[in-house]
């Protein structure tokens, strides 16, 4: 066992770990094959497996024997290192205890339904045929909260599964200062809301030499990382050096694939830099969804779209895509930062996006409390968006159905993403001189800053103690609602 884990019974307690990983690790393997080459037929026999895996994971996780040794560690003296496992693995067993396995097996079975039902929903743009899973949805978040337990706010229940320690009181704070400071960015910004390049086509496999060119300029090691396509981008990582992203290519409005390479690629980062020591232990793993959502968006916004980086990039771009030869690195800058309030989440920039998860963060607060019903929401959803973005969706496909995360049971999610750009502009703030390296394509100082300031510890600390650790405090908006006043007013 390696050297930062030195307590015996913490060694004792990583190598029962070992099978649960291994059954993670071949369950992540499915899923990555599942999203990538796998017949669409094969969906049945897949889904079967994968979930024995996690009956089996969950059983280890909750055997007498295991608890008892965390309960003993637990009293010992320990490293950080080591009372990170015992933090980590205390969530783990206190989710999967108190969570009785019948709640389980009704939430999965809820949740598979209900996402059919909401693409039926959404394709005809029919919130009725949606309303009666998400109402059941919204019950089995609520006793989720009360088996959980918590302090003031059942939501508090649901935040702290996502982001650790994140509490409706840390999310009003941060929305009530952004909101009103992003109203009155998105109303006086200068940039246009519409470049002539969205709408230049582009063929698949210059775009895709385009994108391992600019990701090996970056300092990808495509012996430890890979590149596919799927419907929806992703990042998996399955090991310390095996680290894979997928995008997609529409075709059309090349930096919709451009920045997603790039968003996943900062996801994967996180996980190739995570320090090899903490393999097959609970902490090799970001700290939270906020943390990793951080280094997504701060490769993608803060160095992807900046002018350093776009210029910098300019030719490699040039090179694959022969119809930038009739536009200039400043046509580009603008095409990558054009602001326009929009109807959808995913294609929203960076100066609007934040609007779209406020909304989302109030609704799912009103009703876990029952504050409003599921079927208020198409028109409180229309009016919200309206108040925060002046625009309104015409029809619930484009309006309170566009995000498939309440069909899978994520509520709670939505406001990681905010909180991810929030530490994102954090994260630049204090990177400081080292993105001016960027003009120059040398990537490695920036890399190695974050290494040492979040990647290497995994999930050691909780975020809020890490944030403290390496940058002096926790989540704070002035950092994001500084840099976009300086870069678009």
């Amino acid at each position: 066992m390696h050297m930062v884990f030195e307590n015996p019974t913490i060694r004792e307690i990583l190598d029962r770990y070992k099978q649960i990983w291994a059954l993670r690790h071949a369950s992540a393997l499915m899923d990555w094959d599942v999203q990538t080459y796998m017949p669409p037929q094969g969906i049945e026999h897949r889904s079967i497996a994968i979930a024995q895996l996690s009956l089996l994971s969950q059983k280890f996780i909750t055997d007498p024997s295991f608890i008892a040794l965390v309960e003993k560690a637990e009293g010992a003296e320990l490293n950080d290192y080591e009372r990170g496992v015992v933090r980590v693995l205390k969530r783990e067993i206190k989710y999967n205890t108190k969570i009785p396995p019948k709640l389980l097996e009704e939430i999965t079975v809820t949740t598979q339904e209900a996402t059919v039902a909401w693409r039926e929903a959404r394709e005809k743009s029919n919130f009725s045929l949606f309303r009666p899973r998400l109402e059941k949805i919204i019950e089995l978040s609520r006793q989720v909260a009360e088996k959980l337990g918590y302090e003031k706010h059942p939501y508090n229940a649901l935040l702290d599964l996502y982001e650790e320690g994140f509490t409706v009181a840390d999310a009003d704070a941060i929305f009530s200062k952004l909101v009103p400071s992003l109203r009155s960015i998105i109303n006086r910004q200068k940039m246009p809301p519409h470049s002539p390049l969205e709408d230049v086509k582009y063929e698949r496999g210059p775009a895709e030499a385009m994108i391992n060119d600019i990701l090996r300029t970056m300092g990808y090691d495509f012996n430890r990382f890979r590149v596919d396509v799927s419907p929806h981008p992703f990042t998996i990582g399955l090991g310390p050096r095996d680290v894979r992203i997928t995008v997609r290519y529409e075709g059309i409005d090349f930096k919709r694939v451009l920045f997603s390479a790039i968003h996943e690629g900062g996801h994967a980062l996180y996980e190739l830099q995570l320090d090899e020591s903490l393999a097959m232990t609970p902490i090799f793993d970001g700290a939270s969804m906020g943390i990793h959502e951080s280094q997504s968006r701060f490769w993608e916004n803060i160095v992807g779209r900046s002018k350093p980086f776009v210029e910098a990039m300019y030719p490699i771009m040039k090179k694959h895509l022969g119809f930038l030869n009739a536009y200039s690195p400043s046509d580009l800058y603008i095409y990558f930062n054009t602001v326009k309030p929009s109807l959808i989440r995913v294609d929203a920039d960076e100066v609007t996006y934040n609007m779209h998860i406020a909304v989302r963060y109030e609704l799912e607060k009103l009703m876990l409390t029952g504050e409003i019903k599921v079927s208020d929401l198409p028109e409180l959803w229309n009016r919200k968006m309206e108040e925060y973005l002046g625009i309104h969706p015409s029809n619930d496909a484009e309006g309170v159905l566009q995000d498939i995360h309440w069909s899978q049971g994520s509520i709670g999610y939505f406001p990681t993403y905010t909180l991810g750009n929030l530490v994102a502009a954090m994260v630049g703030h204090f990177a400081g001189k080292l993105l001016d390296e960027v003009a120059e394509l040398k990537f490695d100082g920036l890399k190695a800053w974050l290494r040492e300031k979040i990647h290497r510890y995994g999930a050691t600390y909780d975020p809020k103690t890490l944030l403290k650790k390496s940058f002096g405090e926790s989540y704070n908006p002035d950092y994001l609602i500084n840099y976009l006043s300086r870069k678009y007013l």
